[in-house]
């Protein structure tokens, strides 16, 4: 289960691709997590995907 909390979510987010996945996509599938859920959940709080640095920001 993922965090429901933008900030924690974010952290969550970036610590899974940081150390095990290569990109949000991959993180999606293996997650199995509505990928267009979760980045317009994040986008609400103000947060955006960074796809240079792999990272929500």
């Amino acid at each position: 289960m993922i965090p429901q909390d933008p900030a924690m979510l974010v952290s969550f987010l970036n610590l899974k691709l940081r150390d095990d996945y290569d990109d949000l996509s991959s993180l999606a599938e293996g997650l199995d997590i509505d990928l267009g859920e979760i980045t317009e959940k994040l986008k609400k709080a103000g947060y955006k995907y960074d796809e240079t640095n792999r990272q929500f920001r």
